[in-house]
């Protein structure tokens, strides 16, 4: 038997799924890591954790399928990841740094001062992405003014992908969806922005020569081909980014279609055929290939917000999956709106629409006759706000959504998507083969450049979908708490 792997480096765990050639998802290995926070805002992973975690996750899911007697030959492995990492990289190709992530906040003051410059809009108007502290423009920046011993000395930047790919074969790439995502890369041209480079004070020779998605290596060191149990030559597709890939993998790239995606962060995002950015600077617009574009927004109030309220409001991280449940099952009894109690996520600064890496965490309305449940009711209510305060501003530019697909860690929760669907008041479709949209979506590019697909038609035996429709009497309820969701934002931004 065939197979193709898909392999989705997280911020929280990097996953391998297995995907038989039709499109079926077989089996699938994650492996765990924590995130490094050495001072308030700053959030770091080590690069070597991430790339062993790469390393094992695929040579578990290779003894997984080839378990019992079977035999299942790999003819590709397909990449998808996190967006704006940065590593600097030192002469000698070892790390001066850890991956700096899209959720560190340190660079906010030199992302203000650009926002501020006509430059700023010019960046964004060119490269599609918004200036935010998020970006490696703006972490560039700051390591020049903060650290600069360690600038001096990089001879690359370059993200979580590239360094695998570098360990792996020797050689600094960069597919174009991740370049597109750094704030340094021409979405019209395909090629470094040479004013973007110039305020970061690098050269196109300091990062990696970027490469369509389809672009595939394959010749690996015996000795972690022999770890991983594949071939040497086994071919591996430089892939995509993660939120490109989730659009592509739910299949959400037809006109209406929109993917939203909550893991530890979230985003809202939808495919058109010609670079599209914002007059208000709302939105992102990122790469997939040449004639495909994915326009959305991104948020930091995801599932981490409601980790952190887990740890410490409800059980603590020992209940792990049941302590979210329970408190899940608990918001269930609460009535649409929380009675309400309002809640701004914004507990790590927040990133579309506002781009505001000053913004705090709020609970608004608080009463004698609230309770726990309405507090996790109302956290709960507040990440989807958020998403939906994208989702008008991706209306404006991309047209009418019609139907969303849900994807991420909680689509597997049924509350959580009924109460996307109600808040949005639109049909929601969720994958009956789980949440592995970005796998399987690297796992197209994959099929796309060994030349079994063709422009990433949908292939056959694709999954099919359980429907969550929209309940309108729920959608008014909520329209009524999300008024005063905006309004509050708008009246407390100052005192941020």
């Amino acid at each position: 038997m065939d197979i193709i792997i898909g392999v989705d480096i997280g911020t929280s765990a990097t996953k391998a799924v297995a995907f038989h050639t039709a499109g079926h998802a077989l089996a699938h290995e994650q492996v765990d890591y924590e995130l490094t926070t050495p001072q308030p805002g700053w959030f770091e992973q080590d690069p070597a954790v991430l790339f062993d975690a790469v390393v094992n996750a695929i040579a578990r899911l290779v003894g997984k399928v080839n378990g019992n007697g079977a035999r299942a030959e790999c003819i590709a492995i397909g990449f998808s990841s996190a967006m704006h990492g940065l590593i600097a990289m030192d002469e000698h190709d070892r790390p001066l740094t850890n991956c700096i992530i899209w959720a560190d906040t340190r660079s906010a003051s030199f992302a203000e001062e650009l926002k501020r410059t006509d430059k700023g809009l010019d960046i964004y108007l060119k490269t599609g992405t918004p200036i935010h502290a998020m970006s490696p423009l703006c972490k560039l920046c700051w390591l020049r003014a903060e650290m600069p011993a360690i600038f001096q000395a990089a001879r690359k930047f370059i993200s979580i992908k590239e360094y695998v790919f570098h360990r792996l074969f020797g050689r600094y790439i960069v597919d174009e969806s991740i370049a597109s995502a750094t704030g340094l890369f021409d979405i019209h041209a395909f090629q470094w922005y040479r004013p973007a480079l110039a305020w970061a004070g690098i050269s196109a020779a300091q990062l990696s020569d970027p490469v369509p998605i389809t672009y595939t290596l394959s010749g690996l060191p015996a000795q972690l081909a022999s770890v991983m149990g594949i071939p040497e030559d086994t071919p591996f597709v430089v892939g995509a980014s993660d939120g490109c890939l989730a659009n592509l993998g739910a299949g959400a790239v037809a006109p209406g279609d929109a993917a939203v995606t909550i893991g530890t962060s979230g985003a809202i995002r939808m495919v058109v055929e010609t670079p599209q950015t914002d007059k208000k600077a709302r939105t992102f617009c990122y790469v997939l290939t040449k004639r495909l574009f994915v326009v959305g927004g991104a948020v930091n109030s995801g599932g981490m917000v409601f980790r952190w309220y887990r740890d410490h409001f409800g059980g603590g991280a020992l209940g792990g999956t049941h302590a979210y449940q329970q408190l899940v099952a608990e918001a269930s009894t609460v009535a649409p709106g929380a009675d309400g109690l309002l809640f701004l996520p914004y507990l790590a600064g927040e990133r579309a629409p506002h781009w505001d890496a000053n913004a705090k965490g709020v609970f608004f309305g608080v009463q004698l006759h609230h309770t726990k449940a309405h507090f996790t009711r109302a956290v709960l209510e507040g990440i989807v706000y958020g998403l939906y305060s994208v989702g008008k501003a991706l209306e404006e530019i991309a047209g009418p959504i019609k139907v969303i697909h849900a994807n991420g860690g909680f689509a597997r929760a049924p509350f959580w998507v009924q109460l996307l669907a109600d808040v949005f008041n639109k049909r929601v479709l969720v994958s009956d083969e789980g949440v592995q949209d970005a796998a399987k979506g690297a796992c197209l590019v994959a099929l796309d450049a060994l030349g079994k697909v063709s422009g990433f038609d949908m292939i056959d035996g694709q999954s099919s979908n359980v429907v969550c429709e929209p309940d309108i009497h729920a959608h008014r309820r909520y329209m009524d708490s999300f008024a005063l969701f905006e309004r509050l934002y708008d009246r407390l931004k100052d005192e941020f």
